[in-house]
């Protein structure tokens, strides 16, 4: 398995973790506003707040909670909205990393994300000094099945590939407006889709080892952490037989 699908097993099981501790919710919250905000409320006119809504489903979130975070979003109950805002850095070993926020404290934000960077030996940039190695991609996890049924189903809904994560698990690669539509047209197939998003993709890797490695690691694990935190994104490879 390579290190990026070790990367992903990680972050799927960590994933788990935070849903049980309920900073999942909150993320999820956040994106379901941010999202009701910048496209309206109506999903079917809105691809990020439908990926949004698929999201909340997946973690069980009450429909009340949701309804009530995209009334929130496209101004229906009042008080601070939150935006979208994207910091720009360089880990341990020169490592890439993008920090998307989400937050109506901007000010709080910065110094969280800023205090991150410099307690783990990384190095806060400017806008654009690593989002040209980036670029956003829709991914639909599924579990089960063989592989040439599911590839056959996905690349007929208009995946564009199909990778084998190995234990039972395929990456579906798709166009980040599309993730909602194509995931219910595998669903449809009876396939099993066991979540669904649009991420930030690097063109390249670093490949760190040792305290490099053990640095980056606590970076992205505390830059994760916080609530208002909703993606991080880094061009770090693991080594051959790491975990």
């Amino acid at each position: 398995m390579s290190g990026h699908s070790k990367w992903h097993s990680i972050k799927h099981k960590k994933a788990l973790v935070d849903a049980k501790r309920g900073k999942l919710f909150t993320k999820v919250i956040k994106e379901l506003s941010v999202a009701a905000r910048l496209g309206g409320s109506d999903e079917s006119a809105n691809p990020r707040l439908r990926t949004a809504i698929q999201a909340a489903k997946d973690v069980n979130m009450p429909k009340d909670t949701m309804e009530r975070a995209i009334k929130k979003g496209a101004g229906e109950l009042g008080g601070a909205e939150p935006e979208d805002i994207t910091y720009e850095g360089y880990g341990p070993g020169g490592v890439a990393v993008m920090v998307k926020v989400t937050t109506d404290n901007k000010n709080r934000s910065a110094a969280d994300v800023r205090h991150a960077f410099n307690k783990h030996n990384g190095n806060l940039g400017t806008s654009g000094c690593v989002s040209y190695l980036f670029e956003r991609e829709g991914h639909i996890e599924i579990e089960g099945g063989e592989e040439d049924t599911v590839m056959e189903v996905a690349l007929e809904a208009g995946a564009d590939d199909v990778e084998n994560q190995g234990d039972g698990y395929y990456l579906v690669k798709c166009d980040p407006d599309n993730v909602q539509d194509i995931r219910e047209a595998i669903e449809a197939k009876g396939v099993n889709v066991v979540g669904s998003r649009a991420e930030l993709v690097p063109s390249t890797r670093v490949r760190l080892e040792g305290k490099d490695l053990e640095q980056c690691e606590k970076l992205i694990d505390l830059l994760e952490d916080n609530d208002d935190v909703s993606e991080v994104a880094t061009n770090l490879e693991y080594p051959e037989g790491s975990a």
